[in-house]
């Protein structure tokens, strides 16, 4: 008997569980086998009316079945009709197009081939003025017309007009008559900031055109020109500001790249060439170093020059002079071996010898510094170049040799600082020769006086 009631438990949760999902929360609480088999009494009435309603719904759709039928037939004649008309119909249209085919091919002729060469030099004309420098001053509407002549050439429906083939002709003998044309021409300019202003423009040729002494360039997408984003040497741009200022007849020099309508590789080669201050800046902190330390020791050489120049010429002046000047230094050491002539010989000699040696510490200041930075500047380059093949050996074990550029950085410090090293060592060291040879000329001045005291003290004897 507990068996049975188990059995009839599990049977009633699994069925009240699928009919009654939704009004589970709803239902009463279970607590006696009568109020299941209740509930098990009201689920079944539910699902009886429920077929019910189904059955009945199922029959009366099949009853509109055979309505529905009959209409759809009548819908798949209609369409077969119109079926047949549009058969015929395009049956005929095939015809009528056979014959105004052979109608236009009669009336084409041998003009066929004529046609291809004009519709293929209006497609290449349209390519070119799109990016010629000439389309800022004649506008692009001539490419929307060569466009529109290819478009309507290509569909083979419809011939070229007399009036279409003499704009073609027009605009490629005025693009031949501008490419030898020197002109210039107001019109709106782009800066490089984005800003947009009038310009007197020259154009030479279709190769480059000039503002202001500055390149420009032709941007295809607002049909103007703008300035390069960097302009070339100092001398390519003062021959182009003599070009925008000369009158008509005026024969001037012009930088002119002849490889490209707005501006060829040759342009493009000097524009990416780095300056003098971007080549220093590759040596980085080491060549700032060098040229620095360079242009103190060129500095020094160039002050000492002028000083014992100055030096020079009071002593060869005291030379030819029988006043003693105490401000130079063989009028100090005249002085002395006046002082002391009287004395012995051994006492004079001692006393010039003295006085010479206390003067050459002025006359030789400033020379070791100069000789130090001829030596140190090499050496210093030299540690630049290590330190970028570091850099560089860094970047290949980083990221391997694929991409040149990683390892660039490297290598132009490696060289630049070679190459300051070296620039600043070899005017240093003519300096330093030179700068040393002049004091040694007037220290030998000093000696050869004060031997000519002795010589003169030694015949009195």
């Amino acid at each position: 008997m507990k068996n049975l009631y188990l059995l009839i438990f599990t049977l009633v949760f699994s069925f009240s569980f699928l009919q009654a999902q939704d009004s589970e929360e709803d239902a009463p609480e279970i607590s006696t086998v009568e109020a299941l088999l209740l509930l098990v009494k009201d689920g079944k009435t539910k699902e009886q009316s429920v077929n019910a309603e189904r059955e009945a719904q199922f029959l009366a759709d099949k009853n509109k079945q055979a309505s529905i039928l009959a209409a759809e037939k009548r819908e798949l004649a209609r369409q077969e009709r119109i079926a047949d008309q549009l058969e015929a119909e395009y049956k005929k249209n095939e015809g009528i197009l056979r014959v105004k085919e052979e109608a236009y091919q009669k009336e084409l002729g041998s003009l066929v081939e004529l046609f291809g060469h004009l519709q293929s030099s209006a497609g290449e004309a349209a390519v070119q003025f799109s990016g010629s420098l000439s389309s800022a001053q004649y506008g692009q509407e001539r490419v929307s017309f060569l466009n529109e002549l290819t478009s309507k050439m290509s569909e083979t429906t419809e011939l070229p007009t007399i009036r279409e083939i003499e704009g073609l002709w027009y605009e490629l003998q005025r693009e031949l008559v501008a490419s030898g044309q020197v002109v210039s021409f107001d019109t709106d300019v782009t800066e490089v900031g984005g800003q947009s202003s009038s310009c007197n423009v020259t154009r030479v040729g279709l190769f480059n055109a000039v503002c202001d002494g500055k390149y420009l360039k032709y941007v295809a997408s607002t049909g103007g020109y703008a300035f390069l984003p960097r302009q070339p040497a100092g001398r390519y741009t003062s021959t182009a500001k003599k070009v925008g200022n000369a009158e008509v007849g005026d024969q001037v020099k012009f930088g002119v790249d002849p490889t490209g309508p707005t501006g060829g590789s040759l342009l493009a080669n000097l524009i990416q060439t780095p300056s003098l201050a971007e080549r220093a800046a590759q040596g980085r902190e080491v060549g700032y170093a060098i040229i620095t330390v360079g242009l103190i020791g060129i500095g020094i050489a160039f002050w000492k020059l002028y000083s014992l120049y100055m030096l020079g010429a009071a002593v060869r002046k005291q030379a030819g002079s029988s006043t003693l000047d105490v401000r130079n230094p063989l009028g100090r050491v005249l002085k002395i071996g006046e002082e002391n002539f009287n004395k012995d010989i051994d006492t004079l000699e001692l006393k010039l010898a003295e006085a010479i040696m206390a003067e050459r510490p002025s006359i030789e200041k400033g020379i070791g510094a100069v000789r130090i930075i001829s030596v140190v500047a090499p050496l210093a380059g030299l540690l630049g170049t290590v330190t970028g093949m570091i850099v560089t050996f860094q970047m290949i074990t980083l990221y391997g040799t694929g991409d040149p550029k990683l390892m660039a950085g490297g290598i132009s410090q490696a060289l630049v600082t070679t190459v300051l090293g070296l620039l600043v060592a070899i005017p240093t060291t003519l300096l330093h020769s030179f700068t040393a040879s002049s004091a040694k000329g007037i220290i030998s001045v000093l000696e050869e006086q004060s031997t000519g005291i002795l010589a003169e003290r030694a015949e009195k004897i």
